[in-house]
């Protein structure tokens, strides 16, 4: 099922002064950026360690790039800070459904591509002890088949 914390995701208003302050402070770099039309941000992935299973652990740093946004909203209301947990999984599609039938609300029918070509779903927060929970399963790495 859930083999590690693959992200922390990390609300800011302003993407490149956090990430000034997360290599100042700590020396992480960032891994990878994009932005993510569909999901209206603007974001930086800054890779922790590697883990285990062959993935690995990012804080994710999240901007909105329009006011309409999931992640606009959510600062408007809470302001900077920790937006979501995401457990990285093998198969997020197994996962989730496995997760549904135990009475948790998952908010995506079917799985959206999220970071890195990822495969993700998030769970209803009031289903999880208040925290936003987001299901990834990592793209293959370059050379590996897909696997869907």
């Amino acid at each position: 099922m859930l083999t590690r914390i693959d992200h922390i995701g990390i609300a800011c208003f302003d993407l490149d002064k956090t990430v000034e302050f997360y290599r100042a402070t700590y020396g992480f770099e960032v891994y990878h950026s994009e932005v993510n039309e569909e999901q209206g941000v603007r974001e930086a992935m800054l890779k922790i360690n590697s883990t285990d299973d062959g993935g690995a652990s990012y804080l994710q740093l999240l901007e909105p790039t329009r006011e309409d946004s999931t992640v606009a909203k959510w600062l408007a209301k809470n302001g900077e800070g920790v937006h979501h947990i995401a457990f990285g999984t093998a198969d997020v599609d197994s996962d989730a459904a496995d997760i549904k039938d135990k009475g948790v609300r998952v908010l995506y029918p079917e799985p959206r591509i999220g970071s890195m070509g990822s495969r993700i779903t998030f769970l209803h927060p009031k289903d999880c002890g208040g925290v936003l929970t987001e299901l990834v399963t990592s793209a293959p790495a370059a050379g590996e088949g897909s696997g869907h």
